[in-house]
């Protein structure tokens, strides 16, 4: 069986068909037992403590920012917060389109801020360091 549906992205209407290939049967039987004198209702398990989420560390206005180029994924970084780069220095590798990207300091200074892990997504123009 097929259906017809019309689907709206970023303001483009597309028309798709969608086959139904294996109907899905259920032939489970349910059973549930109620009013039974011998059960007590057992108290909600507590939940468990969330892993507070690191801070972000502040975009500083005054020192230079490395951001993204494209969408991708932060490979490694070449630099930790500390370190000296010169301008065209590497200093992280993006992974996008499984193709490793070389991001290059603009200009010579200290590393003053790391914004993302490394093994995180970014998306394009998103700040990964900052040189100050």
């Amino acid at each position: 069986m097929t259906k017809q549906y019309k689907i709206t992205v970023n303001g483009k209407t597309y028309d798709v068909s969608v086959e139904e290939i294996k109907p899905v049967a259920s032939n489970k039987a349910v059973s549930t037992i109620v009013n039974t004198a011998a059960s007590s209702p057992k108290p909600a398990p507590a939940p468990a403590p969330k892993a507070s989420a690191p801070a972000a560390v502040p975009i500083d206005e005054n020192a230079v920012s490395v951001k993204a180029p494209m969408p991708g994924t932060i490979v490694s970084f070449n630099v930790a917060v500390g370190d000296k780069v010169s301008e065209g220095q590497v200093v992280a590798i993006l992974e996008a389109m499984k193709m490793e990207n070389e991001i290059v300091s603009p200009a010579s200074g200290e590393i003053k801020s790391i914004h993302v892990e490394k093994g995180s997504s970014v998306v394009e123009g998103q700040v990964i360091l900052q040189i100050k």
